[in-house]
């Protein structure tokens, strides 16, 4: 099984990177930095006679990159109580690439994955970072993915999450379950 990590934050070497890279630690994966991407929002043209308009950004690198993988790791910041801008325009693309002629088996490919969500943020957020893994439930379950499990940990300054200690027991027990199946 080969694995992708979709990284969302936008700070290099932040909170929920660390816990991600313990995670993945020994892993071979393809590590995809949102930050490092031109994503632009999309215009919905779900009801326009044209549809979605092509947005000349980098969206489309990002979908070749992960379709190959049987498990993507979205490991986003907990901004005000859900995931990242730049993790929530990549995934709103996704309601362009599932009407988009050039990729017509977009869902079916991306239903045939597993997920998991890897989240640090302050202020409570092993309570209130739920509702964004709510989120990532509902949009898991629209596309047919598999949502495999989550780890969430609490950090808000550089390298608080280091300070977590059941966030990296909870990454350690993720790591071996991934290294279990692959």
């Amino acid at each position: 099984m080969t694995i992708a990590v979709i990284y969302g934050g936008t700070r290099p070497n932040g909170n929920s990177e660390l816990l991600t890279e313990e995670v993945i630690q020994g892993i071979e994966t393809e590590k995809i930095y949102l930050r490092d991407y031109q994503i632009d929002p999309i215009i919905d043209g779900r009801h326009s006679k044209d549809g979605f308009q092509d947005r000349n950004d980098d969206y489309y690198s990002i979908i070749d990159r992960i379709l190959p993988h049987d498990i993507l790791i979205f490991s986003t910041p907990i901004y005000w109580f859900s995931m990242s801008g730049t993790m929530k325009n990549f995934i709103d693309g996704w309601s362009q690439a599932i009407r988009d002629p050039k990729y017509p088996d977009f869902k079916e490919k991306m239903a045939s994955k597993k997920a998991y969500v890897i989240a640090v943020g302050g202020d409570g957020p092993y309570i209130k970072g739920l509702p964004m893994i709510q989120q990532f439930q509902y949009i898991f379950d629209f596309i047919g993915m598999e949502f495999a499990g989550y780890v969430i940990g609490d950090g808000n300054k550089p390298g608080g999450i280091l300070e977590d200690k059941a966030a990296f027991f909870k990454a350690t027990q993720l790591r071996d379950e991934l290294l279990n199946n692959n």
